[in-house]
């Protein structure tokens, strides 16, 4: 019994140790933006909620084995015809379901805060992301560039990720910018992040897509304002084109080992690759016409 206890002790404590951020790994929970620190707000007063339940019963599983143990002079109370009782129905019951709907409401809550620009005074920009097998393109229609396995995005900027897929279906995640999106060929989904300041974070596919999926793998650099402007001229004037052949042939399946960049790239060419299912999600929502204008 104390072997057991002990276990689990110390596993509760490695789990906290590492939830304090003391590995690096958990980039998450090291939010740079305000769409990552609403989801993190989130995971905790989750965990909170949950521990609300979890901490009672195990100090109850922990009362019982020892009040109930089998041992000469236990004094426990031998009940054979006990039934029920009431009162703790109702508690056993009646606390989980309540904290179901407050987790529900809040969740709820959080996720339609979250499909609206995380800064209203601060102009958008947007940036069309495609996964293919096993790489990222990403198109800036703004700037009518294009860059491969790595984004430039201006901090403090509220930036509208709008994700399809010319492959099996992925999953679009920055970490320390907020949770993850599905890229699905056939649909235009849309994803609002924010990075607070500048830096480079770390952003994967986090949706098993074959032999090459542990390579789709990119970097968003985040950097002020006056930087990514220039950044996007200097590629508008010094990068080649993507024509539609070079598209085809990036979209083989095969694995980059860098990054590239397009000072152009075919008109309408995001809205060719949602639409080249031959028609079979051409039954499409409002907002993902909307994504596609």
């Amino acid at each position: 019994m104390k072997r057991n206890l002990i276990k689990l002790l110390t596993v509760l404590g490695a789990t906290a140790l590492l939830a304090s951020g003391c590995d690096s790994r958990y980039i998450m929970l090291h939010p740079v933006g305000p769409v990552a620190k609403t989801e993190l707000d989130l995971i905790y007063f989750s965990i909170l909620l949950i521990a609300v339940i979890v901490i009672p019963v195990l100090a109850l599983l922990i009362f019982i084995v020892y009040r109930y143990r089998n041992k000469p002079g236990n004094k426990a109370k031998y009940m054979p015809e006990w039934e029920d009782n009431k009162v703790l129905e109702y508690v056993w019951w009646g606390i989980p379901i309540l904290i179901i709907g407050i987790l529900g409401y809040q969740t709820a809550k959080t996720t339609f805060v979250l499909t609206e620009p995380p800064v209203k005074d601060v102009k958008p920009i947007t940036i069309q992301v495609t996964s293919l097998n096993w790489k990222w393109l990403f198109q800036y229609p703004d700037q009518k560039v294009a860059t491969v396995n790595y984004v430039e995005i201006p901090a403090g900027v509220p930036v509208q990720f709008v994700l399809t897929a010319d492959a099996p279906i992925n999953s679009f995640w920055v970490p320390q910018l907020g949770g993850q999106e599905y890229a699905m060929p056939g649909m235009a989904m849309r994803l609002w992040l924010q990075a607070d300041k500048p830096g480079t974070y770390y952003g994967s596919g986090a949706n098993f897509t074959g032999e090459g999926f542990q390579h789709m793998k990119f970097e968003v650099v985040a950097k002020p304002q006056a930087e990514f402007d220039e950044w996007a001229k200097g590629i508008k004037q010094k990068a080649p084109a993507l024509t539609m052949q070079g598209y085809e042939d990036l979209q083989k399946p095969g694995v980059l080992d860098n990054v590239q960049e397009f000072s152009s790239y075919p008109e309408g060419l995001f809205h060719d690759i949602v639409m080249k299912d031959g028609g079979q999600y051409m039954d499409m929502s409002k907002m993902e016409h909307d994504l596609l204008k």
